[in-house]
């Protein structure tokens, strides 16, 4: 799965990376954590791509409340297009979810390690993702989002057996697009994650969702634990 992430980033390099014609100013997150607001990547009709905040965790429109999003934060992308839950957005809502890298935690003796996973050569990252519109008891909408997960390559299985799905840069107009035809959208979910990704422990700070500062990202030696200012 994918439960936390980092975005280290600015809209402009966001706008930058994306090509995109709105983008809204935010901090550079270190520690993202669900039923949290942030950047996520849409595609208007016309085809100009806009970033908008948006809280992780899905809710379809038919959802009673808000409780159901913290068990929807990730899709398996073996059966998106089975899952109620997932089916609707997965035709016709699609986005990318820009990260500088995610975090995953590995058993290890006397507890667990949290490991950064990132891009080797340090760009930035798009997972993909779905959204969708939910309307609270007072009719104002709320836009929410999950992030896409499939098998892990054979370099970080040794953390954890899931990852999200990256996009390449290539793939991220066939997949924003409404008019891209489902097989093409189903082929670019499975095919096989290229291995440009690498991983270093960092301190245990990061299971607090409190703690969102440079310091999560420091690597460490593994097992032990820096003195932080």
């Amino acid at each position: 799965m994918c439960g936390r992430y980092a975005l280290n980033a600015t809209s402009q390099e966001l706008i930058a990376s994306f090509g995109l014609v709105e983008c809204p100013d935010f901090d550079p997150r270190y520690n993202i954590a669900p039923i949290q607001s942030v950047p996520i990547i849409r595609q208007r009709a016309t085809g100009e791509r806009v970033a908008h905040l948006l809280r992780w965790g899905l809710l379809p429109s038919w959802a009673k409340d808000e409780t159901l999003a913290t068990r929807l934060i990730n899709a398996r992308a073996e059966t998106i297009g089975e899952k109620p839950a997932f089916r609707a957005a997965y035709k016709a809502r699609r986005c990318l979810v820009p990260a500088s890298g995610y975090f995953e935690w590995k058993a290890i003796p006397g507890g667990k390690q949290p490991y950064f996973i990132h891009a080797t050569n340090g760009s930035l990252l798009a997972f993909a993702g779905l959204w969708e519109r939910w309307n609270k008891p007072d009719g104002s909408p709320l836009d929410t989002f999950t992030v896409i997960t499939r098998d892990a390559t054979e370099t970080l299985r040794s953390v954890h057996d899931r990852m999200p799905v990256i996009l390449a840069p290539e793939n991220y107009g066939p997949w924003l697009s409404r008019e891209t035809p489902a097989e093409l959208v189903h082929q670019i979910l499975i095919s096989p994650a290229e291995d440009t990704l690498t991983m270093f422990p960092v301190s245990k700070i990061v299971g607090n969702v409190k703690n969102d500062t440079e310091e999560c990202l420091v690597p460490i030696a593994e097992g032990e634990e820096p003195a932080l200012s």
